[in-house]
C-alpha cells in the first residue's frame, strides 16, 4: 500500500464518502430522465431488482478487491491474478473518460446556481437559454474550470482531511434538501390554459405505476440496458472508484453493514430525486415535459420553477445548490480514483498528481465544452442515436467499457479465483455474510451471462 494513500477514519467515514460517490449526477441528473422516459414505475421496478442482485454483487466485489489487495484498480488486478493487469487498465479508462464530461455538466449546474442566486431565474426559463449558454465560446469554460478547481482542491487535501471531511458535511445537507423538495413537489397543483388541472399526486402515480403501453422485447432490453448503465454510473462500480475507496477501508470495518448502508443511500436518493423532479415536471408541463431527456434538469425544470412564481426562485436556487453538491461529491470520487492509480503507478506525491490532473482535464474538458460550438459534430452510435463529443464520451464509458469491465471481473472472480476469494474478505473478522449464496450464484452464473448480452446489445452486435 502506497504511503501517500491514506485511510478513512472508520466505517462512518467510508460509508459517507462511498455514498457521496454513489449519490451524484447519476441520481440527480440521470435517474429522473431515464425513469420518465422508460415508463416510470417499470424502470423503477427493473432498477430495484438489478440493484439488489447485480448492484450488490458488483459493489461487494469491487470493495473487497480494494480492501484485500490494498491497491488502486490498476495494480489491484495485477495482484489478484498475473496476466489480468489489462483489466485494471480498462477500469482506469472509465473514470479517465467520465472526468472529461463530468466537470462540464458540473459547470452547467454551477452556472444555474449563479442565475438563481442573482434572482434571474426567469431568464433560465426562456426558450433557448440552455442552448445559448452551452454554445457560448467562453461561459461554459469558465464555470467548468471553477468546478474542476473545487474538485481538485478536495482531492489535493487527501482522504481523511479532504474527501471524508467534505462528505461528512455535504451528505446530511444533501439528504435533507432532497427530502424537502420531494415532499414539496407532491403538494403542487396547476391548471393549464385548457382548464386541465394536474397535481403532484397524479405525477407521483406516473412515477410509481409501471407503464407497459407499447412495450416490445427490444424496448424492454433498452430499459434493461438503461437501468444497468444507470446502476454502474450511480453506484460507481466497474470504474475503479469503489476499488480505490475499498483500499482505504481498515480491516476492522464490517463490510456487510457498510455495503448495506451504501445501497440504502443510493436507492433512497435516486428514488427521492425522481420524486422531486418527475411530479413537478408533470404538474406544469404534462407528459410532454417528462420526455425532455438529458436536458430535463436544464430546460424543463427552470420552466417549472418559473411557473411557481416567487417560490420557484427559492426552490430553484436550493435545487441547484443541492445538485451542485451532489455533482461535486461524485466528481471528487472520479478524480480520486485517477489520483490513486497515478500515485501507485508513478510513485509520486498526491499533490503533484492532483495538479497534473487538473491541468490535463482543464484541456480535455475544454474540448468537450467546445463540442457544442467550434467542434460541433453529429456522430452515429451503434444504438442508432446521434452524438456530440459529450454523448460519445458517455457512451464509451457507460455503455461500452463499464459492461465489459464488469463482465471480465465477474469471470475472474466467479471462475478463475472462485467466489471464496471475496466471501473470505466479507467474513474476515468473523462477520456473517448473510447474502453469501446470492453473491456466489450471481457472480458465477447470472452476471457473466446477462452482462455479455447487454454488452453485445450496447455495441449493436445483437
Amino acid at each position: 500500500m502506497n504511503k501517500n494513500q491514506g485511510n478513512f477514519s472508520g466505517q462512518l467515514g467510508f460509508v459517507l464518502a462511498a455514498a457521496g460517490s454513489a449519490v451524484g449526477l447519476g441520481n440527480i441528473w440521470r435517474f429522473p430522465y431515464l425513469a420518465a422516459r422508460d415508463g416510470g414505475g417499470l424502470f423503477l421496478l427493473v432498477y430495484l431488482i438489478l440493484l439488489l442482485t447485480f448492484g450488490f454483487t458488483l459493489l461487494t466485489a469491487d470493495i473487497c478487491i480494494g480492501r484485500k489487495t490494498k491497491e488502486s484498480s490498476v495494480r489491484a488486478y495485477m495482484a489478484m491474478k498475473p496476466g489480468w493487469g489489462f483489466l485494471g487498465v480498462l477500469t482506469f479508462l472509465v473514470p479517465a473518460i467520465i472526468m472529461t464530461y463530468y466537470t462540464v455538466i458540473g459547470g452547467w449546474i454551477l452556472k444555474y446556481m449563479t442565475v438563481y442566486v442573482s434572482g434571474s431565474g426567469l431568464s433560465a426559463a426562456q426558450d433557448g437559454y440552455f442552448g445559448k449558454f452551452i454554445t457560448s465560446p467562453v461561459a461554459p469554460l469558465v464555470f467548468m474550470l471553477i468546478f474542476l478547481g473545487l474538485t481538485a482542491y478536495i482531492v489535493y487535501n487527501g482522504v481523511e482531511k479532504g474527501i471524508e471531511r467534505s462528505s461528512r458535511l455535504i451528505m446530511p445537507i444533501l439528504i435533507l434538501v432532497i427530502m424537502g423538495i420531494s415532499f414539496f413537489a407532491l403538494t403542487l397543483s396547476y391548471t393549464d390554459a385548457n382548464g386541465v388541472t394536474r397535481t403532484g399526486m397524479q405525477g407521483l402515480a406516473k412515477y410509481l405505476i409501471p407503464n407497459f403501453d407499447g412495450l416490445t422485447v427490444r424496448g424492454f432490453l433498452q430499459i434493461l440496458m438503461d437501468a444497468m448503465s444507470q446502476l454502474f454510473f450511480s453506484l460507481s462500480i466497474a470504474m475503479g472508484i469503489m476499488i480505490t475507496y475499498g483500499s482505504y477501508v481498515k480491516d476492522d470495518v464490517d463490510l456487510n453493514r457498510s455495503i448495506g448502508h451504501i445501497e440504502i443511500f443510493d436507492t433512497g436518493v435516486a428514488f427521492l430525486a425522481g420524486l422531486m423532479i418527475i411530479p413537478a415536471i408533470f404538474v406544469y408541463s404534462g407528459m410532454e415535459g417528462m420526455a425532455a431527456g438529458p436536458s430535463l434538469m436544464f430546460v424543463s425544470l427552470p420552466k417549472v420553477f418559473n411557473a411557481m412564481g416567487m417560490t420557484g426562485i427559492i426552490v430553484g436556487f436550493v435545487f441547484f445548490v443541492m445538485a451542485g453538491l451532489a455533482a461535486l461529491t461524485s466528481c471528487v470520487s472520479v478524480m480520486e480514483a485517477l489520483t490513486a492509480d497515478c500515485i501507485s503507478f508513478f510513485h509520486t506525491s498526491r499533490k503533484k498528481v492532483t495538479i497534473v490532473l487538473f491541468v490535463l482535464y482543464a484541456v480535455l474538458s475544454t474540448i468537450v465544452c467546445r463540442g457544442y460550438n467550434a467542434l460541433y459534430m453529429e456522430l452515429p452510435l451503434p444504438n442508432g442515436s446521434k452524438a456530440q463529443i459529450l454523448d460519445l464520451m458517455d457512451y464509451i464509458s457507460c455503455s461500452f467499457l463499464m459492461p465489459l469491465v464488469a463482465l471480465l471481473s465477474s469471470i475472474l472472480i466467479g471462475w478463475i479465483l472462485t467466489p471464496k476469494w471475496v466471501t473470505d474478505e466479507m467474513e474476515k473478522n468473523g462477520e456473517h455474510f448473510g447474502r453469501k449464496k446470492l453473491f456466489i450464484f450471481m457472480i458465477r452464473y447470472v452476471c457473466p451471462l446477462v452482462l455479455l448480452i447487454l454488452f453485445l446489445q450496447s455495441t449493436g452486435i445483437c
